[in-house]
Order: structure tokens, then sequence, then C-alpha cells
């Protein structure tokens, strides 16, 4: 058994503690090349991933950096380096620990390349900064472990591809270099394993004992849920009451103009002045670093908040989280609710509140999931190639390179371990000379190739501007907001669109205060204080989650089980009716129904294929009624149904999920369509086409979208087979299209198809009418209109028999 040194061990023993079986496991297996550690929340996994570290330094004191920390956020890196310092400085040991962020001053930064610590705390794209220099291997030098914080939340983004490249580059550089992953919610530890390993070695598993269940369920109020909407304000009451009984609540929801408006509504009812937070990414740094303060102080019973607040930081005395809304994602719920009594072995508390009814069933099947261990997630697809341009760019700031040795190196980083030496290639002739239709251009002639076959920077100058814009997070173009006047207190963020849209005198929530548009000085949006109770409410970006595979497979189970006695007697006997008047969906099989409403013709596709899914769904179907000419008019779509409505009635729906016919429609779609273009100027910036930031200025993002949208329209018209192009479509059909689910439907449903001709409105296809977002489609169906509107007014006007009367004859003098 191994033995902590005395020095250690004495901290231990003041606090009485004792290391936990997974905690002495990984100082056991501290020799292993890879090591995934899934333990749970407040389980001390990350003083787990450090202790070998420590015990190491203690053992035998030496200079340089020794083990380099990488996790998803900044205030997590900072969160870590306040919690180490505490056993380092009381157990005496000689260890140095600093963070890197984009929050870092540049001295600072300066001077760790020159002079180390022993344990330097980062993020991916710091990370991928530091391999850019050319001095990166002096920095890195004697470097022996890398823990990654949060695996599983970089796993699932571009970023995860980006750090997995840079270890790539740090495991060329230190070739005994250790790999230690750290999560609390692994739906697949085998893939996250291999995803974490360098191809192809193995990587270790290690799982702690997962403790005892949550103590989650829904929230009980007098009011039921309303028929459609997100706000849930219906439900506010209750949630006071749960504040006033535990000390800190988080109340998590899934989009930051939800917290905006919920912490509103929150605050308007908080009669007993209850002190209140709000926190989210939009916010101005400033503000949100004061909430986090007066958490960590106990000085706020509750906090409206959004995924900011996911992660594993020890935000203080939380005994109760609360989500708002439907989780959509049973891992994201496992991760919240763990932020609730964050210690070892003692059961989390949660409730959950569905923001309209159908939510109430949505919420049940994630609560049957949570008590089975059943966590969703989505396979792992290959690694981008715009990732893999950035990155070849990011190795020739840091000197001349191979590229056969570049080639291996990238594909011993999992995400990568496939990619084929053509498609390598082709992204070293793009990040060389823009390829075909852009080779013309010396702005993207940035690589070339010496006489030795060494390729290097074209011109050396250009690192600076390629380590401008290092990094996949793509922000939507936001406006800073400050109060009005010079030297106005900042409030946080706005987006560009939404700003646009705001006159002289409009309202809008931000940091739960209601704001008075001033006016624009400087691209800075300037506000004055408003006494107003119904402002607009801002379009804050943030991630809109769709409803996973897993969670929308539960609740077609839960619809055919019959035993809806956990349900809401209100939500039971909707879904009763339902099966009295239509049917309720079931899996393997897809539910359609037509009815009369309204004087048009409605058909509801019972999908459950995720919000992108079913809105693309939406777009194709309509496409194909258009073809037909069954004259569609518009459609609405929600993460289970899409809603669409027209002038004539769909006898056989059954054409019209012809998978070929609607995989042409979507090319023919996705060529000109405003999804293509926005998906085109992510992939470009990533890859180093497009430049966001140039000489310390920063487009706006009406610029950047000029720039991508004339580069966009020349490829397609010049070289539509471009690397970024193919990209392009690649990323559009997995993220915002989500056309893989379509397929995965239309694959799983077969012909069973199940058509129910009804004659009115069915209580599930009900809330659809209430839904906002409806779409439009100016077809066919508007001439008809046209005409038929005109042969009316001619009825009632009494022309219409003088118009088809001949007209005499007269002899044109």
């Amino acid at each position: 058994m191994v033995e902590l040194p005395k020095s250690l061990q004495g901290w231990f023993d003041a606090r009485g503690w004792a290391l936990h079986p997974h905690q002495r496991a990984m100082l056991e297996r501290r020799d292993e090349a890879a090591l995934l550690l899934i333990a749970p929340t407040g389980g001390g996994k990350t003083l787990a991933g450090f202790l070998p570290t420590l015990v190491e330094l203690a053992e035998a004191p030496r200079g340089g950096l020794h083990t380099l920390y990488v996790s998803p956020l900044k205030a997590l890196a900072a969160d870590i380096r306040r919690n180490l310092t505490v056993p380092i400085e009381e157990a005496g040991l000689p260890i140095r620990v600093e963070d890197r962020t984009g929050d870092t001053p540049s001295s600072r930064k300066l001077r760790q390349r020159a002079d180390p610590p022993h344990i330097l705390l980062t993020t991916p794209e710091s990370l991928a900064l530091l391999t850019s220099y050319e001095d990166a291997p002096r920095m890195f030098a004697g470097l022996q472990r890398v823990v990654v914080d949060e695996i599983h939340a970089l796993a699932e983004s571009k970023r995860g591809d980006q750090l997995m490249l840079a270890l790539a580059r740090l495991q060329g550089m230190c070739p005994g270099l250790r790999r230690v992953g750290l999560s609390a919610t692994v739906e697949d530890p085998p893939a996250l394993a291999r995803f974490l390993a360098r191809h192809p070695d193995p990587c270790a598993v290690l799982e702690a004992d997962p403790g005892p269940d949550p103590d989650i369920s829904m929230l009980v109020t007098d009011e039921p849920p309303p028929w459609s909407g997100g706000g849930a304000k219906y439900a506010i009451p209750a949630v006071l009451e749960q504040v006033k009984r535990h000390k800190t609540t988080l109340i998590f929801h899934n989009t930051r103009a939800q917290a905006e408006l919920f912490f509103h509504n929150l605050w308007l009812a908080n009669e007993d002045g209850l002190p209140i937070g709000i926190h989210h990414g939009s916010l101005d740094r400033g503000q949100r670093e004061k909430v986090e303060a007066a958490m960590v102080a106990g000085q706020l019973r509750a906090i409206v908040c959004t995924g900011s607040l996911d992660l594993g930081i020890d935000w203080g005395d939380v005994d109760l989280v609360i989500q708002v809304g439907a989780p959509k994602n049973v891992k994201r719920l496992v991760q919240r609710i763990g932020r609730a009594n964050h210690r070892y072995n003692a059961p989390s508390k949660a409730l959950l509140v569905p923001a309209n009814r159908f939510e109430v069933v949505e919420c049940l099947a994630a609560l049957e999931a949570v008590r089975a261990h059943d966590l969703d997630g989505d396979p792992r697809g290959r690694g981008p190639r715009d990732v893999l341009c950035q990155h070849i760019l990011i190795a020739a700031c840091s000197g001349p390179f191979e590229a056969g040795a570049l080639y291996d190196e990238m594909r011993s980083a999992g995400p990568y371990a496939d990619i084929t030496r053509a498609e390598f290639d082709s992204c070293l002739d793009f990040c060389a000379t823009g390829g075909y239709a852009l080779r013309a251009y010396d702005r993207w002639q940035r690589l070339m190739q010496r006489p030795d076959g060494l390729w290097q920077l074209r011109d050396p100058r250009s690192a600076v501007r390629i380590r401008q814009n290092v990094g996949t997070i793509q922000d939507t173009d936001t406006l800073k907001v400050r109060w009005r006047g010079r030297g106005g207190a900042p409030l946080g963020e706005i987006e560009e669109g939404f700003a646009a849209s705001l006159g002289k005198g409009d309202t809008f929530l931000i940091g739960g205060q209601i704001v008075r548009y001033e006016g624009m000085r400087e691209l800075v949006v300037e506000v004055s204080r408003d006494a107003a109770k119904k402002p607009k409410i801002a379009t804050f970006m943030g991630t809109k989650f769709a409803t996973s595979t897993q969670l929308s497979d539960r609740i077609l189970r839960l619809f055919q089980s019959g035993d809806w006695s956990a349900l809401p007697d209100h939500t039971a006997d909707w879904l009763r009716l339902q099966a009295e008047v239509s049917r309720l969906p079931e899996p393997g099989r897809l539910l359609i129904e037509t009815f009369p409403r309204d004087g048009r013709q409605q058909m509801v596709v019972y999908g459950f294929a995720g919000r992108n899914a079913q809105q693309t769904l939406g777009l194709l179907l309509t496409k194909r009624m258009e073809e037909m000419g069954l004259a569609p008019m518009g459609f609405v779509s929600t993460d289970y149904a899409t809603l669409i409505w027209g002038l004539d009635a769909v006898v056989d729906p059954r054409p019209l999920f012809d998978l070929g016919a609607l995989e042409a429609g979507l090319d023919g779609w996705l060529a000109g369509n405003a999804v293509m273009k926005r998906t085109f100027r992510a992939s470009a910036t990533i890859a180093g086409l497009i430049e966001r930031n140039l000489g310390g200025q920063r487009k706006t993002g009406r610029q950047a979208t000029m720039s991508s949208d004339i580069l966009y329209d020349t490829l397609l018209k010049y070289d539509p087979d471009h690397l970024l192009m193919t990209i392009t479509r690649e990323e559009a059909l997995r993220g915002l299209v989500d056309f893989a689910r379509i397929r995965e439907m239309c694959a799983r449903v077969g012909d069973r198809i199940d058509h129910l001709a009804l004659s009115r409105v069915t209580p599930l296809a009900a809330p659809l009418f209430l839904e906002p977002g409806r779409v439009p489609i100016n077809g066919a169906a508007d001439e008809r209109l046209l005409q038929e509107e005109v042969t009316r007014l001619l009825d009632e006007s009494g022309l219409a028999q003088v118009a088809v009367q001949p007209r005499p004859w007269r002899v044109p003098y």
C-alpha cells in the first residue's frame, strides 16, 4: 500500500480525514500511461487527480513544470488554484501553482513561459496557444502528468478535439507524459477512455463507489403548468417556498433569456426580500465574480443560473438544485444535481419544474432515467477537419515541420485516429494556399515548402495573427452593454441582432434589471435604469438543447406503459383523452395525424427527433408537399412534433418520407440557405480562413458576416468542392440541421407509418398551435389564395359577370 509523505499525512490527520478508496487507487496506479477516473460529484476526484503530483513533488522536489491541469472553465481553474493552495501551504510543500487563462495578465504569461510553475492550470485554448511558441519544448521539458477535469464536457465539443491534438503535440515533446481524465458523468466509459488515450495505446478506467442515489422529484404546485411556453411563471410561489426552506438553492435554466425572465418574476414575488442573484455567460465578468464570491460566503439564498454553474466548482453550502424546464439530457441533469450537498456519500437533492404540460411527461422520463443510472449521449463522430486545419497553422507557428511526422502525430489523437493521408494533405493544401479558388490571393498563401521538404510559415509575421485567432468557441455576435455616460459600469452583452431591433426608449432585461435603451456609442449599447414591469427580453446567445434520443425513447415507452400513476392527474387525463380520440405515439412507429382547423388542412408528424431535426423535417416536408402540389402554408416544430398547415389535405403521407427524396431536397435547400452560411462562417473562422481578431481589434459581427457571405457565395459558384464547403456541409448535417436523427428515424420506422385522418384537433396536437416560431412557406398556396380573393371580390362587387361579357367591337378612329 502506498503511504503518503509525512507532511501530507499530517495535513489529512489534522482534519480527521482519510483517503477514499479511489484516491488511494489513483496513487497506486500513478505510473499508468493513461487513466480515467469516474467518481461521483463531491467524491474528491480533483484531489485524487492531483495526489500523485503532490506526493511526487513532496518526495523529490524539483523545478520546472511537473503537472498540467486542463479544465473547460476559467472559473474552475481559478477555483482549483485556491483549493490546492490550502494543502500545499499548510503541509509546507515547496510547490508553486498558477493558472493561465484569457484573464491572466500578459506580464504573468511571459514569466510563466520563462519560469513555469510546478503546476499550471489552464484551458484548451490557452494550451493550444502555448504549443504555438518556438520555446514550447523548453517550457514543457520535464512535464510528467496532464490532468483533464470534467473531460466528458470537453469530449462533446470541438474544444475537446483541439485539446487532444494539443496533447499529441505535448506527447511528442515529453514521450513519458501520463494522462489522467476526471469525470462524474460518463455514459460510455470505454469510448471516453479511447478519446483520452494516445492512440493506439489503452487507457485504464477506474470507477469509484457511486454513492447514494439522489433525492430527486417533481415540484408539486397548486397551479398546473400551461399548455405551452418555457417561463414556468406558474411555479414561482412554490419555488420561493423551497428557497425559504433551504440554505442555498441553485435554480438552473436551459437558456439565458429564460433565466433572465424567471429571475425578474422571482424578484417581483420575493416579498420577504431574500438575497437572490443571477449568473450566466452574457453578464459582465465583474458581476459574475461578485455573485460567485457571495455564493462562497453563503450570502445568497438562491441563484438563478444556466450552464455557467454546471461544472465541478464548489459553490458554498448549496443544499438544493431546482431545474426549471425539461432537462433535455439526463447526463446534464445528473451533473446539475451534483451541485447540491457537494460531499462524498451525501445524497444530492433536486426538484424538477416542468415549464409546460408536455414537459411533465419529459421530466418524469428523466427522473426514471436518473434512478436507473441510464445516462444518455450520442456516439462521438470523427474529429472535425476545421480544427485540424487550425492545428496545422498552430504547428507552423512553432517552427518548420515535416508533413509525415505531423500526420503521424495527429493520428495519435483519439478523435483523428482514422484520418487518411489524403484528408490530411487536403487540409495542409488549404492552409498553404487557401484552396483552388483562392490560391491567387496572397492573404491565404500562408505556408510554403522549403527545398529540404519541411513546411513553414511563408511570412513569420503571420504567426501573431494566427495566435490571435486560436480557439474553437464561436461566440454569437454581441455588443457590450453599459450604463449611460462615459465610464459607465459594464452590465454584460446582448446579441447584435437584438440590439439592432431596439429603438430609443425600449426596455429589456439584463442581469435581472430592467434597463432602457438610450443609444449606441462606439459599438457599446448605452442604457439607463427603468421602472417598467414588462420589458422586452434580450435574445441572449446560449445553447438551445434538443431532447436526447434516449430520453425521447423513454417518453415513447412511458406513453405505451399505461401506468401513469406517477403523473399529475391533469397530465394523465390529457394522455388518456389522446388515446381515446386518436392514439399515442409508439416506439418504432411514426404517428401522423391530419385534420381540418380554421379553414386549413393540418398535419402533425410525431417524430420525437429533437427540435433541430423536427425543424429540418418541417422544411423538407413542406418542400416535398410543394413539389406534389399540396400547397403547404407554414409549419412549427417542437422537440417531439412538427405541425404543417396548408390548403390541401394529405391523403397518403407515406410518399413524403422517402429518405432519398428528403436527402436530395436537403442538398438543394442547404446550398443557398442561411444555415449553411452561418455554419460556413463558424468553420471558416476555426480553420483560419476568416480572422475575427486583427491587430488587437475584433471585427463586428456584421463585418465578419459580410466577409464570410462573400467567400461562401464565391466558393459555391466557382469551387463547390472546396475543402471548406465540404466541411460546412458535414458540420451543418451534424449540428444545426441534425439530419442524422431524421435518417435514424426513417430507418427505425421503415414503412410502419400510422396515419389517422381525424375530424378535429387532438389533445397532443393542441399545444403546437400555441407554439411560437411559426415558419411561413411562400409558394403555390399564396397564388391560390390571391386568386380566390380576387374571385370573391369580383363576386361581391357584381363584376364577375361583367368580367366575362364580350366587349363590343369599335372602329378605332
